[in-house]
């Protein structure tokens, strides 16, 4: 009888070692997941557990740095398609001026500090290099999971973390200089300007070469044969620009941007964020394994001081290249702190200088391991850091004077019933702009420089500052108006200018734009009367656009999302809205001098007849009708009792309405920010 004989298994040394690394990855990301902690800090944990100065379970080490090199590129690609060259071009200004002052202030504060301290100065040069880089793995994804990309402080962040990508360039074509075995300065200023040129070149003939291929692999529709498209593009363009000199990770960024120009790129992102996710796990858990264990204990008082100082002097030196961007503190000390780590380029020219001679602080071994060790704790407190930024940064404008603001007269606001819109982007200018055809006085708020040249370009009276600052609203002439509109995309900012607002003004209708259908309440509970969420207004048309494409009847159409909207906006008890339809329907009075003025538990109004609060008699103001839950009572008698939750609709001037404010503002001094 003859035995089948099987071919010898192929020995592979490192797949038991790959399964532990593994293993240990999921186990610590499981229980991370249900502590609530931030994946990457237990991806950090689980290569220091998993390292040779701890159980020593992975000894192949140059397996691992391969894999982590692959998640550093597909990172970068990643980065490069969800900003895209038109995205990327908004905030050109910001890369250069904001990303611009942080590194050349934190260079040279870093440089000069350890030369002071008796660091040669190349040492102390390149050690400033590797303080200077920042996490972008980190902070991005932190601003993803938070939804905060598109605030003011995640695209100052992005801007400063892309001016560091790039300024890598030119760190590691210096470092050789530092240890003199790099040419001279004209040599660098050649190489930059080199590389500059191939990466203009490689964008032009990119942008013409990738559209096309992916469109024709697309149309084949073969998801497999896409994916390996993508990854082609990806690792072949980080590949080709290594062999001129630019590195892998910035190769594989500028693929990304311009895969981005593609139609398909939402699908490219897709494909590739699973095998991102994988390869990122084990660049974290790469830099883990680097740190010694032992070293950490026996030199511990040394690197908390170390740390502190780095997360400090960062937190300040970011903080102050944003305000001299001319943004407030508030914005200014969230940027500062969420970027106050060390990045994980930083290793990668640590491992540059390290080739020619070069060490942290000239210290040599040691002075690599307390890098190490002081870049794993930044790494991990990171989160904690993000989380606790914007609470720092109502601490600090406390202390802080209010900017100068300006209108575009150079003078405070002096209209009355006039409409406040907070923020300039595309809500904010298409709301300006019918506000200005209709002819109705408005005022426009805006933090963003940029879109304050811009609102004066368009002939707009803009104030440029935060909105959630007292003083400022006081500019704009909060007591006197009618309406304040916020369509920026910060919910904390918004939260805040709801809350300072209602206090100054509790006469004034706040309307508010949200993302989010759960933001509804907690918008209403700061003050806010409609909050318009992006999320139902997206289903609402998604839902007409399928209606309609089985031929419903248009007025079937509207009435199905008239249901819809009626549904999800149930939190809406006593609307503002309906208030509004009343008087337009049956009292007939001018627009501009009507209010539907929400009467919040706690307030003085409460609990009196309207011949106790005598609002004709000394306030001079009209009591037209009260909206009390689904009922209108129109023209209250003297003996009629207020009830919070009321909606009273006056008619009066502005100043009218700002002398009654005592009597709606609540007593306790809800809504308004600690410490205001």
């Amino acid at each position: 009888m003859n035995v089948p004989v099987f071919p010898a298994a192929v020995a592979l040394p490192f797949l038991g070692e790959l399964v532990l690394l593994l293993l240990v990855c999921v186990a610590i990301a499981y229980a991370c997941y249900k502590l609530r902690i931030e994946t990457i800090v237990g991806f950090l944990i689980a290569g220091v557990i998993v390292g040779p100065s701890a159980l020593g379970l992975v000894r192949d080490a140059a397996l691992v740095e391969g894999l982590a090199e692959v998640g550093v590129i597909l990172l970068l690609f990643t980065i490069g398609l969800e900003f895209s060259l038109e995205k990327l071009g908004r905030i050109r200004a910001y890369i250069v001026s904001g990303g611009g002052l942080q590194v050349g202030l934190t260079v040279l504060a870093v440089s000069g500090i350890l030369m002071v301290a008796g660091v040669p100065g190349r040492a102390a040069v390149f050690t400033a290099f590797l303080v200077t880089l920042s996490s972008t793995a980190i902070v991005l994804k932190l601003l993803a999971d938070r939804r905060e990309t598109d605030t003011p402080a995640g695209r100052l962040s992005l801007a400063v973390l892309i001016f560091q990508d790039l300024a890598i360039i030119g760190m590691v074509l210096l470092v050789p200089m530092l240890e003199g075995s790099g040419g001279t300065w004209r040599d660098a200023a050649f190489a930059l300007a080199t590389s500059a040129a191939i990466i203009g070149a490689t964008l032009l003939v990119a942008r013409r070469l990738v559209p096309p291929v992916l469109e024709a692999v697309a149309r084949a529709q073969r998801p497999d044969l896409f994916l390996l498209t993508v990854v082609l593009i990806c690792l072949g363009a980080a590949w080709s620009l290594s062999l001129v000199g630019v590195s892998l990770a910035l190769g594989a960024f500028l693929a990304g941007l311009v895969v981005s120009e593609s139609r398909y790129s939402s699908y490219a992102l897709s494909e590739v964020l699973p095998l991102r996710m994988l390869f990122n796990a084990v660049f974290f858990v790469s830099v883990g394994m680097l740190l010694d264990v032992g070293f950490l204990i026996a030199n511990l008082p040394m690197v908390l001081a170390v740390a502190a100082s780095v997360l400090v002097l960062k937190a300040l030196l970011t903080s102050g290249a944003i305000l001299a961007l001319r943004y407030p503190a508030r914005v200014a000390v969230v940027v500062g702190v969420g970027l106050a780590q060390i990045g994980e380029f930083s290793f990668v020219l640590e491992r540059a200088g390290e080739a020619v001679g070069l060490s942290p602080a000239g210290l040599g071994a040691a002075g690599t391991q307390y890098f190490i060790a002081v870049s794993v704790l930044l790494m991990t407190v990171t989160p904690l850091l993000v989380r606790v930024a914007p609470r720092l940064a109502g601490l600090v404008q406390k202390v802080m004077p209010d900017r100068v603001v300006a209108t575009a007269s150079g003078q405070a606001v002096t209209r009355e019933d006039h409409v406040i819109v907070v923020g300039y982007g595309v809500a904010g200018q298409r709301l300006s702009h019918v506000l200005s055809d209709c002819r109705l006085p408005f005022v426009v708020i805006e933090l963003n420089p940029v879109l304050v040249d811009q609102a004066r370009s368009d002939g707009m009276q803009v104030i440029q500052g935060d909105a959630g600052r007292p003083h400022l609203l006081e500019v704009a002439g909060v007591e006197r108006a009618k309406l304040l509109v916020a369509v920026v995309n910060d919910e904390s900012a918004t939260l805040q200018i709801v809350r300072m607002a209602r206090h100054l003004n509790p006469t004034l209708q706040v309307i508010v734009r949200t993302r989010f259908l759960r933001s509804i309440e907690v918008m209403q509970q700061a003050g806010a009367d409609i909050v318009v969420p992006e999320e139902l207004e997206t289903t609402v048309r998604l839902f007409s656009h399928v209606l309609g494409a089985y031929m419903i009847p248009p007025d079937e159409i509207e009435r199905q999302t008239a249901a819809l909207r009626s549904s999800d906006y149930r939190l809406f008890r006593g609307s503002i809205q309906e208030a509004h339809l009343m008087v337009l329907q049956g009292l007939d009075e001018e627009g501009l001098h009507t209010r539907a003025v929400h009467v919040r538990e706690g307030a003085t109004a409460v609990g009196q007849t309207l011949t106790e609060l005598a609002l004709r008699r000394e306030h001079h103001l009209t009591v037209l009708a009260v909206r009390r839950g689904g009922r209108t009572i129109g023209n209250p008698s003297g003996d009629f009792r207020v009830e919070a939750g009321d909606r009273l609709v006056l008619v009066g001037t502005a100043d009218q309405f700002a002398a009654s404010s005592d009597l709606f503002r609540t007593s306790d001094g809800a809504g308004l920010p600690h410490g205001a």
